[in-house]
Formats: C-alpha cells, sequence, structure tokens
C-alpha cells in the first residue's frame, strides 16, 4: 500500500512541523488544566499537554487503574486473544509528572472553574478537557436495560461484557443461532459491529459450522459495505445473513424473557443476542451541559473548545465531529490537536490550521484485513472531509494484500498503546 509510510508517520506526528513553536511554552499563573477521562484522547492530550509545556500542571481524573482498549477487542470475543492484552495502566503517565486522581468527576461548576468529585472533593482548573467516551442509551430501546445486559450482552465497552459474550458464543450449541442488532448513526467505532460479526463468523465456522449469524441493522448502508459483505460471501458462505432498514430489520425493542428481538415486522429469537444500543456522550457531558439535544457535545471544530463553555474542550467519542468518525485513531489524532489549540489559548498565541487523518482497520479473520482512510478538515464549526484524500482497501485484493492489511492493524495497535500508556514519545 502506498499510503503506509504516510500513516505510519500521520501515526506518531499527526501535526508535524506546527507543533515547534510550542515547545516550551509557559502557561500563565494557575491551576492549570484538569483532563476528565483515561481513555485513547484522554491520555493523549495529558500527555501532549505535558511534553509541549512541561511546566504546566496537568490533572488526569479517571476512577480505574486500568484501562480496557476497544480496539482488538472484538478479537477476545472470538476467543482469538485474551483480554488481558486489551488492558493497561497509568504509571507512565505519574513518571511523565502528570497528577491523576483516582475518582469519578460527577458535575462541573462553569462559574468557578471547578470540577466536583463524587467523594464531594472538588478540583479547580484554568482549561477543562472533557473526553468522557459513551454511555449506553438504554432508554431508547424499550426492554433493553443494563441489567437485561447481564443475559444479553452488549460488550460495547469492554471488560466483563467481552468475556459475557465470548462465554455465550462458546456455550452455544452446534447449529445454534446468534442475532446482533445494531443501531443508527452515530455510535463508537462505525465498522466495529461489522468486524465484530466476521470474527464471530469466523468462530462459528471453525467450531460450531452448523450455526448461524443474523445481522439486525438500524441502517441500509455502513462502513465499508462493500468490502465486508465480499469477504462475508467468500469466507462464510450463507452462515452470515444481513439485512437492513429497508428489510424492515431495524430492532425498536427486547424480550429478554423469550430472548427475542422485536422489529417492526417480525419477532427473532435466537440462542445468543448481542445488542448494541444506541449510545450518547458519556455522563459528565450531560451533568456539565456539553451535550446538546442530541446527546453529543457540540465543539468549534479547528479547536476542540466547547460551544456551551468556552473554557472547556470536549474531544474523543463525546463530540460531534461531524464526518470524522468516533475511532480510536481520531481520537489519537485529536487529542494532540486539542493539545496544541489550548496552549495556544493559555498563551495568546494562534490556533493552528492543520488537516487530521483517520484510519479504521478491520479484520475480518485473524490474516485478513481491511481498512478504510479519510483525510479531514475543519470547515466553520464542522469536520468535512477532504474529498479524493482517502480511500478504502481494494476489492480485488489478493490473500496477501489482507495478510499484510491484518499485520498493519496489529503494528497500528501496538504503536498506539506503546504511545498511551508506555515510554513512546508522541
Amino acid at each position: 500500500m502506498h499510503r503506509r509510510a504516510l500513516l505510519k508517520g500521520m501515526i506518531a506526528t499527526p501535526l508535524a512541523g506546527t507543533l515547534g513553536g510550542c515547545t516550551g511554552r509557559r502557561s500563565r499563573p494557575g491551576p492549570g488544566v484538569v483532563v476528565v477521562g483515561g481513555g485513547v484522547a484522554g491520555v493523549t492530550v495529558a500527555r501532549e499537554l505535558k511534553a509541549l509545556a512541561p511546566d504546566l500542571s496537568v490533572t488526569l481524573v479517571e476512577p480505574n487503574e486500568r484501562y480496557t482498549m476497544c480496539p482488538f477487542s472484538n478479537l477476545v470475543v472470538a476467543g482469538l486473544r485474551p483480554l488481558s492484552a486489551q488492558q493497561f495502566d497509568y504509571q507512565a503517565l505519574t513518571r511523565l509528572g502528570i497528577t491523576q486522581v483516582r475518582e469519578r468527576a460527577v458535575a462541573v461548576d462553569h462559574d468557578q472553574r471547578r470540577v466536583r468529585l463524587a467523594s464531594g472533593a472538588s478540583l479547580p482548573f484554568e482549561r477543562l478537557v472533557v473526553t468522557p467516551g459513551i454511555d449506553l442509551a438504554y432508554d431508547r430501546l424499550p426492554g433493553y436495560s443494563e441489567a437485561v445486559s447481564a443475559a444479553l450482552p452488549h460488550a460495547w465497552q469492554a471488560g466483563p461484557q467481552t468475556l459475557l459474550l465470548r462465554d455465550q458464543l462458546k456455550a452455544l450449541r452446534n447449529g445454534g443461532v446468534v442475532a446482533m442488532a445494531i443501531p443508527d448513526n452515530p455510535y463508537r467505532c462505525p465498522p466495529g459491529p461489522y468486524e465484530r460479526a466476521s470474527l464471530i463468523a469466523y468462530y462459528l465456522k471453525t467450531h460450531k459450522p452448523r450455526s448461524k449469524l443474523l445481522l439486525l441493522d438500524a441502517k441500509d448502508r455502513f462502513s465499508k459495505q462493500p468490502l465486508f459483505t465480499a469477504a462475508w460471501e467468500a469466507r462464510f458462505g450463507s452462515l452470515v445473513e444481513w439485512q437492513g432498514r429497508s428489510d424492515g430489520a431495524a430492532v425498536v425493542a427486547v424480550d429478554a424473557s423469550e430472548r427475542t428481538l422485536i422489529t417492526d415486522f417480525d419477532r427473532v429469537q435466537a440462542d445468543v443476542i448481542n445488542v448494541i444500543p444506541p449510545q450518547r456522550a458519556g455522563r459528565i457531558a450531560q451533568t456539565a451541559d456539553l451535550a446538546d439535544r442530541s446527546g453529543w457535545c457540540p465543539i468549534d471544530a479547528g479547536t476542540f473548545r466547547s460551544l456551551r463553555h468556552p473554557n472547556c474542550y470536549v474531544l474523543g467519542d463525546a463530540a460531534i465531529a461531524n464526518a470524522m468518525p468516533k475511532s480510536a485513531f481520531a481520537a489519537n489524532a485529536q487529542g494532540k490537536l486539542a493539545a496544541t489549540q489550548l496552549l495556544a489559548d493559555l498563551t495568546g498565541g494562534e490556533a493552528v490550521d492543520t488537516k487530521l487523518l483517520n484510519t479504521c482497520y478491520s479484520l475480518v479473520e485473524p490474516d485478513y484485513g481491511i481498512s478504510v482512510a479519510g483525510v479531514y478538515e475543519a470547515d466553520g464549526a464542522r469536520w468535512r472531509e477532504v474529498e479524493g484524500a482517502g480511500g478504502a482497501s481494494p476489492r480485488d485484493a489478493d490473500i496477501a494484500h489482507r495478510q499484510r492489511e491484518a499485520a498493519y492493524a496489529h503494528g497500528w495497535y501496538q504503536h498506539l498503546t506503546d504511545q498511551l500508556f508506555g515510554g513512546v514519545t508522541t
């Protein structure tokens, strides 16, 4: 692939050539920057801020001692990878001088510039960065709830739910039916449900070949659709059946007692049911008045500054980034840009004008990868895709090409996690 070298460079330094003027800048005296949320976006922006302005006080508020990565968790679902390979601690951030607070942020006093914690304590800030990821909007799917997810897992927040779905697949009889409910946009990781479907199909083909996988989708089009559907036909035959909104397949309710998904025209029973519900920005974004009626957070595109509270920045899955998908790759790129823009804000400098890249890798089988890449630029309050600057894997690629893309996916994951949780500098 001609873009391999380009991707490698932009993963490592997506703002190459624009950051030098910020290195060594010192913020004016004050309580510094508080970052809420220790996922990809939060860790990226915290590390980048400290790298660019070593004297700046940076505090990361994250209740968990370890972070469980969602990328590659579909391999755990398919029994191809241990969950431990997805989990990372925050010790590297401590060594960099980033203060860590192991509590949950519950509210923000924007007038007083303080973050209130679950313990009742609060933290002052000069600028606040909120990267809460997603919450699952159980209330938008009748019959589904957090309690029901203990029987019909979503596995869309990696951890115990990932293992629950894996174990249900292991217990499935040969000849059983697995059904997935896939939501309408927007949601975290647009190609994620279809990668999961692929790897579940691979597991079934390998271990329980008389079984069936039924995909009930609230959309008629999805990310990398031609690549996925061609691969399913070639690799799994009739094992996978996809139905979209035009087929009446959008799931409108769940009957957990009958292990049934309800669509406008049908009731579908299955032995294993994976419900991916609608989503919204994480809870703190709602309580801090950073989200609008859509459930997501409006931002100034070029800076990631909140349009509702100008001393706050929102990035990652919670932000309305328009054409830019909610992905780990995008969150990492956004974190680097947001750090640069925030420091310019603190020091009275000029915001930079740059483009961002996103690449989404997906595994159809362990050694069969596909991808789509896009380049995005800020256009007023919106991120828009630069026409002709991205592209997807070729549809007619041979197996050697698919194997290389699978290797690229693993390489991207290793580099990203080293960069976030290890000693690799950005």
